[in-house]
């Protein structure tokens, strides 16, 4: 199992497995930085995922998600606060990020 001591190494690892895509998460769909692709949470899967705890303050908590969509051909990350997801996502993306 992949181990990284911090998240800038975990992404340039990714990186040079293909995982080239940065993804933004929307209420109910990865929009992709790199083009206008929306991609919605039965289209993407999450292939690997890691978790970095800076410390015991959960505003220096990082979860690293590397995602892969074969119907888009986009294999990228998704950085986010961990535990910060609120209502503001859809069921369908909570669930999909649990």
């Amino acid at each position: 199992m992949e181990s990284y001591d911090t998240l800038s190494e975990a992404i340039t690892a990714l990186r040079k497995q293909g995982y080239i895509e940065d993804f933004n998460l929307k209420r109910n769909y990865l929009a992709c930085l790199n083009s206008d692709n929306e991609i919605m949470p039965e289209d993407f899967t999450i292939d690997k995922s890691f978790r970095f705890d800076v410390d015991e303050d959960p505003s220096d908590q990082a979860m690293l998600y590397a995602i892969s969509s074969s119907k888009h051909g986009k294999k990228g990350v998704l950085v986010g606060g961990y535990g910060i997801y609120s209502d503001d996502l859809s069921n369908e993306m909570l669930a999909k990020l649990k």
